[in-house]
């Protein structure tokens, strides 16, 4: 069975290919793990930075399962980590035995590491095949229709060129007017922000609000560019219609090359307002980030007027409503999301805090009682789930779908219990599939490379201010295989530190062999 649970083929990774090139630039900015910070610097420094942290494979020493504990404990009892909590569990995949452990029962801040849990719940209760349909409907007459419907179930990957197919769609039917356009945007209720999301974050893509009509994952593309010294930066917006939802103070300047280049963006509680402050240095290159859509079923609503008109469809008024629809009309256009085990993929190889929420909203919607927002039902499934493959309940405390909320309290070994369960089901390889890469794809491709542990390890990442952590899976040639979790919270030391740390005790594992 494990054999097959890692036949996993890294370059097979359908989703891509649905992204025209304006939003696979957008992408290298969602491919980063969300942290807490509002001191924000050029996208060509947040990439992962490599880690180096054994030699070759070819040349590394083995090590015994009687040294580990040894080998781990020096690492986590450096001086730099006198202030920090390290909570590790390390087991055989299909043994209830920890070859290590330290503070495996006690609650941490997982970040991202919470998907593992969303994710699971999703496959086990909606099928690796579930899909998210988008539907309009309406009653056309002669070429016109009197009401047009647009009802959202929350895809979390639909984007314009999906908008235009199904203006198409409508078009090819010989529509050519619609007197009202309306967006029901009720599907997933209120909240939209996660009330524990922290203020800083909401203003950006990983903290972007979740509705039932998402569009281009309800994010924009902001470019800062320098000019000419003492000049303010221009800043250049990737969607007009975006742009229109945005007011923009802009408190910076154009440098000589030699002062600090730095960047600062902040919101303005209740208003849609974006303060930028910082330098960039004349010579630099283009300052990039993503910021999120305040208001996005009216987002949606624009564009879909757009393709509309694009497509020859004359709209007199649109209007955006949460209020339930009785009338019977015919689906007249669709379109469907990527099956789950794609959406599973985004979420948790590009750590996509978006997906996840969405998918939890899903969840919700399947069991919902009348007065509860699809959020708490949403964290009900899961439970439900998790506790259905065997995990304990007291183990963990869920704030959220995407690990975003520091309100989310998790232990080790709740996450190895998952981890383990998983691989004892059907969903084992699409699970599986769904993790980043050791050296190869993900949010680990730059790290692990040219150690022993490359394209053996499948884990999640999660990183928060002060928050480093890693769980999953590791391929050991001639031995059985692991199945480890390991959070570090409270920690002073930087993102870098903490995780050449772990990704030392992580090398540690695929060198184990029986001795």
């Amino acid at each position: 069975m494990f054999n097959s649970l890692f036949s996993f083929k890294p370059n097979q990774r359908p989703y891509g290919s649905r992204f025209n090139p304006k939003q696979l630039l957008m992408l290298l900015l969602l491919l980063l793990e969300a942290q807490f910070v509002t001191q924000l610097t050029p996208v060509t420094a947040q990439t992962d930075v490599p880690t180096t942290v054994e030699p070759s494979p070819d040349t590394a020493p083995t090590i015994c399962p009687a040294d580990l504990k040894a080998s781990i404990d020096a690492i986590a009892n450096r001086p730099e980590f006198d202030y920090a909590r390290w909570g590790i569990l390390i087991q055989p995949l299909f043994s209830d035995t920890p070859l290590y452990s330290r503070e495996r029962d006690r609650y941490f801040i997982p970040a991202s590491n919470l998907k593992l849990f969303t994710t699971a719940a999703a496959l086990s209760q909606l099928g690796a095949n579930f899909r998210i349909r988008t539907s309009v409907y309406g009653t056309p007459t002669e070429g016109t229709i009197p009401q047009l419907r647009v009802v959202g179930r929350g895809d979390p990957s639909l984007n314009t060129d999906q908008l235009k197919d199904l203006a198409q769609q409508l078009r090819r039917q010989g529509i050519r007017r619609v007197d009202q356009l309306i967006v029901e945007d009720r599907y997933f209720s209120e909240p939209k922000v996660n009330p524990t999301w922290e203020w800083s974050d909401i203003q950006f893509y990983y903290g972007t609000a979740v509705n039932s009509l998402i569009l281009n994952e309800n994010a924009v593309l902001l470019t800062l560019t320098p000019q000419t010294v003492g000049q303010p930066l221009t800043v250049t917006w990737a969607d007009p219609i975006a742009a229109k939802q945005w007011q923009i103070e802009n408190q910076t300047v154009t440098t000589e090359a030699e002062p600090t280049e730095s960047i600062n963006i902040s919101g303005v509680l209740g208003k849609p307002l974006l303060r930028i402050r910082g330098q960039l240095a004349a010579d630099a290159g283009l300052w990039l980030t993503a910021v999120a859509i305040p208001d996005p079923a009216n987002y949606f609503l624009q564009h879909f007027r757009r393709a509309l008109a694009d497509s020859g469809i004359q709209v007199e008024r649109g209007l955006v409503t949460t209020e339930p629809n009785f009338q019977e009309d015919t689906e007249l256009a669709a379109v469907d999301s990527p099956p789950l085990s794609e959406l599973i993929a985004e979420t948790n190889q590009q750590s996509n805090n978006l997906y996840a929420e969405a998918l939890l909203r899903s969840l919700g919607v399947t069991d919902k009682e009348a007065d509860e927002s699809t959020a708490t039902a949403g964290r009900e499934q899961i439970r439900a789930s998790l506790a259905e493959l065997g995990v304990e309940p007291e183990s963990y405390v869920l704030a959220d779908g995407s690990g975003l909320s520091r309100h989310n309290l998790v232990s080790p070994t709740a996450i190895v219990q998952t981890l383990q369960a998983i691989a004892r089901t059907p969903m084992a390889q699409s699970y599986l599939d769904s993790l980043a890469v050791a050296g190869v794809e993900g949010t680990l491709r730059q790290r692990f490379q040219n150690t022993p542990a490359q394209g053996r390890v499948y884990a999640k990442t999660g990183t928060m201010t002060g928050v480093s952590a890693l769980s999953g899976y590791v391929e050991v040639p001639d031995y059985q295989p692991l199945v480890f979790s390991i959070m570090v919270n409270q920690s002073n030391q930087s993102v870098s530190t903490i995780r050449q740390a772990i990704d030392e005790i992580v090398v540690l594992l695929s060198r184990l062999r029986s001795c």
